[in-house]
């Protein structure tokens, strides 16, 4: 039987969130990104706890590039941080379009710029100019809207240093993988499929101000 997903490979494994075999490759490229794996799949559970060496490579490596971009915020503004880049990672573009890191900083930046306007007392919607980075803003600000209510007071502040954060992370990579115009989407997408699903009845961060345990754990 030929892999339904790559229709290239051969179908060896039994994937319990499609109800049908799949290769190897897809089983383990495509999981916890285009495939929701349940969390008792056995092959999710030993790739988590006994990753590849090129795994565990990666994981370092992406450690390395995005320790400096949140190594001075503060623990919600992290949390936020990683909430918007699962929010990255999972964005689907409109139509025919494709998204780019350019994109993300795009996106970010112009989000970011909206909620430091307010911050000084001025009403003004910052804009992306490309269709792709705008669809992407209105996804990262119905992140924000919807962990707002229970964030506590200074929320936006923390979320436009996060937004810039998603920002200098995008160029960064974007400058250093210059043949690469998606690296830090696929980053994005790698810690959004090592990061757990969100507690029953919240999805967003807590306030540190409230004491709270995170309700997003940093991989």
């Amino acid at each position: 039987m030929i892999c339904p997903l790559c229709r290239k490979r051969k179908a060896r494994r039994v994937c319990p969130a499609l109800d049908r075999s799949i290769c190897t490759v897809c089983c383990g490229t495509k999981r916890l990104v285009e495939i929701r794996c349940p969390p008792d799949c056995g092959y999710l559970s030993s790739a988590r706890e006994h990753p590849p060496a090129v795994v565990q490579r990666q994981r370092e490596h992406d450690l390395t590039l995005l320790v400096p971009v949140v190594q001075d915020l503060t623990r919600r503004q992290s949390q936020i941080f990683f909430l918007l880049q699962t929010t990255v990672a999972q964005h689907k573009p409109e139509g025919f379009y494709t998204l780019t890191d350019d994109d993300a900083a795009e996106a970010a930046a112009a989000l970011a710029a909206t909620l430091e306007t307010a911050e000084r007392g001025v009403i003004y919607e910052h804009r992306a100019a490309s269709p792709p980075a705008a669809a992407l803003a209105r996804s990262l600000r119905q992140t924000l809207e919807q962990v707002r209510g229970e964030a506590g007071s200074g929320f936006d502040r923390d979320a436009a240093v996060a937004l810039r954060a998603v920002e200098r992370a995008a160029r960064e990579l974007r400058r250093q993988e210059a043949g690469r115009p998606g690296a830090y989407l696929e980053l994005a997408q790698r810690f959004a499929a090592r990061l757990p699903p969100p507690e029953p009845g919240g999805t967003g961060p807590a306030d540190d101000r409230a004491g709270g345990e995170p309700r997003l754990i940093i991989p």
